[in-house]
């Protein structure tokens, strides 16, 4: 099994914006941190918004954040989204699948049994599961004060008025 590349900068930007909590993260940011392609975060963020993992702001001030607490978002709900559109194997793809054994196959409930194990184990691990206490990782990740952008939040997920 190999994840995408999507599914893996999904997780970057989302750990990136969990080391810096309060704060706006660019885009530019993450990918010299985490060593990524700005055209293929961008796909990401966008996907990542869209969803409702992370609130994006346009213009000259602009950047991202959480739009939720890191312990409420899941690893495995991610994951799933991410890697929806990628069937496991062919027989797993309703509309392309030519595999002649798909009706006598007793591999592919095997299959389908052990990535559902997958994405089950990864739903126990929050965000905040990765990155509280990963010393490591918020040396790497986590950006000087004075090149980061205070967020405000109004307490729902919004920006508060300033």
């Amino acid at each position: 099994m190999r994840l995408t590349i999507r599914t893996n900068l999904a997780m970057r930007v989302l750990m990136t914006c969990a080391v810096n909590p309060g704060h706006s993260i660019t885009k530019a940011e993450i990918a010299e941190k985490c060593n990524a392609s700005k055209n293929h975060l961008g796909q990401v963020i966008r996907q990542l918004a869209h969803l409702g993992y992370i609130r994006a702001l346009r213009g000259r001030n602009g950047g991202m954040y959480l739009a939720s607490p890191a312990e409420e978002i899941r690893v495995g709900a991610v994951f799933r989204l991410f890697e929806a559109d990628l069937p496991f194997a062919e027989c797993f793809d309703a509309k392309d699948n030519n595999c002649p054994l798909i009706h006598s196959c007793w591999l592919r409930p095997a299959l389908k049994r052990a990535v559902e194990a997958f994405y089950t184990s990864l739903d126990d691990i929050s965000l905040a599961d990765l990155v509280d206490g990963n010393t490591d990782l918020e040396s790497i990740l986590n950006l000087p004060a004075n090149k980061i952008t205070p967020v405000m939040c109004d307490g729902h997920g919004g920006l508060a008025a300033s």
